[in-house]
């Protein structure tokens, strides 16, 4: 009952954010979509509200007799998307953000986005994927499969960044302005690897949390 509760005042949160950061979805170019950011807040709002039908319709047990297809999912998502994207969104913003916030959150964008919102969209989903972490068993699939889904979601955004490079003359975000052809080039080489190696740390803190409880669930079996 606990668990169904965080969920649902998690996925009501997430859905209230995203309410008042998302003011105009269908200008692809121009909207909230060019940003990392709502790419990701869309995947981790989808995905508490895959957590919230798999407590209802699934299982939270460590090693289930049978294992339903929304718990299959669950599993998956966390370890091919949700968790090193949210890691990924956290740690890249507020990285940059110490080094100049100029670089990716102007003080111009304050007027637009109030600092309760700016910690919706950039912490709060890392913090709930460890407490998720925690909170729950997954089982991740194979180490190919995680790291293919990784690669996918961030390569199919940095082609994503091009396209709207390409047709308003603008870098989404300010620092790419400043970079050449070179340093963009190991900037998104070096997020590729970010991203790839947050999945790989995942897989080893969910085997790390739950060795022993799945080590004493298969000697009862």
């Amino acid at each position: 009952m606990l668990t169904r509760m965080v969920y649902g005042v998690t996925l009501f949160y997430f859905m209230f954010a995203l309410w008042h950061a998302t003011t105009n979805l269908t200008d692809f170019l121009k909207g909230p979509l060019r940003f990392l950011t709502m790419w990701n807040m869309l995947l981790q709002t989808a995905f508490i509200a895959i957590c919230l039908l798999n407590s209802f319709i699934g299982s939270n047990e460590i090693n289930p007799k049978s294992k339903p297809p929304i718990r299959k999912l669950r599993d998956t998502i966390m370890a091919g998307i949700a968790f090193p994207m949210a890691l990924f969104v956290s740690l890249m913003f507020w990285g940059i953000y110490a080094i100049d916030r100029e670089l990716i959150f102007p003080r111009a964008l304050e007027s637009q986005h109030s600092s309760w919102l700016n910690h919706a969209v950039h912490t709060s989903p890392m913090v709930f994927v460890i407490v998720q972490m925690y909170a729950s068993y997954h089982a991740y699939p194979s180490r190919k499969t995680g790291v293919t889904m990784t690669a996918v979601f961030l390569g199919t955004y940095i082609g994503w960044l091009h396209v709207v490079r390409a047709r308003t003359g603008v870098w989404v975000y300010p620092f790419l302005e400043m970079l050449g052809f070179p340093q963009r080039l190991l900037f998104f080489t070096f997020s590729m690897g970010l991203g790839i190696l947050l999945n790989l740390l995942g897989e080893q803190l969910n085997n790390g949390i739950w060795r022993s409880a799945v080590k004493k669930r298969k000697q009862k079996a």
